[in-house]
Formats: structure tokens, C-alpha cells, sequence
């Protein structure tokens, strides 16, 4: 397909990177152009680059393998080879955010899957089923910026993809306050259980930083803009727990949460089942159908069997009950490679495309 987008993958080496590499096969609007990786790897083959340490089951498309990778922090050069970006980086904060306005203000779109520049005011972070009308502040990011068609947008954490849709789809009863308990697969950490032998038959009750963006971060996704910022919900309250545990891919949450109104159990279960958002309804390529699902069997979802979910893009619940303190609590499963990380970069991408913001340079 000759008019697809020209994509650069910054940080194509990790974890997150090789996940982008298996989704963009093939994709029906991208199409891989380069990679760029830190001074290490630059030179090198993506082949070779990657050499003992690719994590996939999926071997390395062969349009990949002999494409010398670049040097990250060639930004002007790196650009002028790609019409947007992906960063999936494994730097400091500070220098993931230097870097990703730097890649901006060549005129290339970031889309990151880093958190550098999750809370600044004027950059859209988005579940694009949930709250797609954020990627508006682009306008005003521009300005900021001194670009024309540059920016960034940025994909949330994945501790909370797989409890804020549920939630999302019951905001016209006014949700109070939730209690989140996440259990969190060791990927997530971008490592398997051969660099990480600690992790089996174990369980870490700490994820650092984890906490605070599992409760911030949704405020600023159910947020609107106002003066030229996109400004956070006060309400609901969160509080959360993240906890590793000894699973490969996957992120389980055991969910609380008390309504202004409540809503019957019949009513959350049939919102739920028929939720659809903005990529369903453009029918983006990476969108799931349907995005959100209820099992009616007491031990589902489980991780094992159910994360792959609309390939790994939806979100899975169970167990919905009345609690003793809370109006109900429930059980949700998402993958947090594929929708909370790779996939759901993807699914921006997509939006933004649809949405006019993609465009060939």
C-alpha cells in the first residue's frame, strides 16, 4: 500500500519496541521505516541488535531484520527518514521528555508509551474509547511548541486499563469513590522470568511510582479542557495497591467502587456488554469488537486464559457482587503489553489518524 504512513520506532530494541515491530507487520495504514535505539545499538542490524533478547514467540519480520538501526538522539536526522514516531524508550523522565519535544518540533508526532509527559497540561493522554475528544489540546500544544504539525500524545499507565473502562461506562451514575487492588505480570517491568528468576513463586507488594499514577492518572483522563489546559476531575476519589506477581503478561484488578445513584447489577452488566467508544464506531484496524466483555462464571476472567482478549485489546470483567461498604465490587483483566502499552500506542495512532492528525510529511 504505497500511501502508508512512514513510522519510526524510537527505543525499537525493548520490550515495548518489539511489540510495535509484531503489531506494524502488516498494518494496513503504517508501515515501519526505521529504528532507533540508544549509541549501543546504533549501526547495528535490528537482527543483531536485538540478538538474544528478542521476548516474542513471533519471530522478526523479515522487512525488519537488516534495517540498520539508528542513533535515538540523531533526532533531525532520524526524522527526516519517517512521517511520525512511537518512543518506547528506557531513559530518566527528564531526557524522555527533552527527547520527545525535540522529535515535536522537527514536525514529527510522537505518539509515547513513556510517562515523561503524562501530566503536562497541554498533551493528550488517552484510552481513545474513552476520552478521544482530549486529543483537541493538540491545537494549543502547537502553539506552545512552535510547530506546525508536530506533537505528542501519550498512552496512560497500564495499571489502569483494565479498571478505568469498566468504570468509564458507568460515569452517568456518578461513580464516589473506588478501590483498585492490582496484581501486575512481571512484563510489565520488561522482563520474563529468565532475567528474572526472583519473581518465581513470589509475590512483591510494591511497584515504585506504580500507586500514584494508578490514582492520578484517570483524573486526568475523565478531565476536560478549559483555558487551554486540559484541567483534572476531582471526583472520583481512587486509592490503589500494585502488587507483581508471578505471571508473564497480564494485569488482574479486584475493584471497589460506591455510586451517587447506584445502579442495579442487571443495568452495569448490559452497559458493560454494549459499551463502544470512538475506534469502534470509525472501525479503526486495531479497535476491538466488542471492547468490553462480563463473564457470568465465578472464576473468570482468569490471566492465562483471557488476556488475550480482542487480541489483547479488550477488557474482561467478572464477579460483579454488592459490597458490605462499597456499592459493588468486581474483578477486570487487561493485557498490559497489548492494551496497555504497544497496542494501545497503536490504537492512538489510528485515532489520530482518523482524526486528521496523521499526515505524510
Amino acid at each position: 500500500m504505497k500511501d502508508k504512513l512512514k513510522v519510526g520506532l524510537i527505543g525499537g530494541t525493548g520490550l515495548v519496541g518489539q511489540r510495535l515491530v509484531s503489531l506494524l507487520d502488516n498494518h494496513p495504514w503504517f508501515q515501519i521505516e526505521a529504528i532507533a535505539a540508544s549509541e549501543h545499538s546504533a549501526g547495528k542490524s535490528y537482527a543483531e541488535a536485538v540478538e538474544g533478547r528478542w521476548k516474542l514467540k513471533t519471530a522478526i519480520p523479515e522487512d525488519i531484520k537488516f534495517l540498520t538501526v539508528h542513533n535515538a538522539s540523531d533526532v533531525r536526522e532520524f526524522s527526516e527518514h519517517v512521517d511520525f514516531v512511537f518512543c518506547a524508550v528506557d531513559m530518566k523522565k527528564e531526557e524522555t521528555k527533552v527527547l520527545e519535544e525535540k522529535y515535536a518540533q522537527t514536525e514529527t508526532p510522537v505518539i509515547s508509551c513513556n510517562s515523561a509527559n503524562r501530566l503536562v497540561a497541554d498533551v493528550p493522554m488517552v484510552i481513545p474509547e474513552i476520552n478521544p475528544e482530549h486529543i483537541q489540546i493538540i491545537e494549543q500544544q502547537r502553539k506552545r511548541l512552535g510547530t506546525k504539525n508536530g506533537f505528542i500524545a501519550v498512552k496512560p499507565n497500564c495499571s489502569i486499563q483494565s479498571y478505568v473502562p469498566p468504570i468509564h461506562a458507568l460515569m452517568e451514575f456518578k461513580p464516589k469513590e473506588i478501590l483498585a487492588c492490582t496484581y501486575q505480570a512481571i512484563s510489565g517491568a520488561g522482563k520474563n522470568f529468565e532475567e528474572w528468576p526472583e519473581m518465581v513463586d513470589n509475590v512483591i507488594p510494591f511497584i515504585g511510582g506504580e500507586e500514584e499514577k494508578s490514582e492520578n492518572e484517570p483524573l486526568k483522563i475523565w478531565g476536560i479542557i478549559k483555558n487551554n489546559a486540559i484541567v483534572h476531575t476531582s471526583d472520583p476519589v481512587i486509592t490503589t495497591q500494585c502488587i507483581r506477581v508471578p505471571v508473564t503478561d497480564g494485569h488482574l484488578a479486584a475493584v471497589f467502587v460506591s455510586f451517587e445513584k447506584k445502579p442495579t447489577k442487571e443495568t452495569i452488566i448490559d452497559l458493560w456488554n454494549n459499551f463502544q467508544g470512538r475506534p469502534q464506531i470509525l472501525g479503526l484496524p486495531s479497535a476491538p469488537k466488542p471492547f468490553l466483555k462480563y463473564f457470568t462464571e465465578d472464576n473468570r476472567p482468569q490471566t492465562k486464559l483471557d488476556r488475550d482478549f480482542g487480541n489483547g485489546m479488550g477488557v474482561t470483567m467478572g464477579r460483579l457482587r454488592e459490597d458490605k461498604i462499597y456499592d459493588y465490587k468486581f474483578v477486570c483483566l487487561s493485557h498490559n503489553v497489548l492494551r496497555g502499552a504497544a497496542g494501545g500506542a497503536v490504537l492512538i495512532a489510528e485515532l489520530l489518524k482518523a482524526e486528521g492528525y496523521l499526515q505524510g510529511k
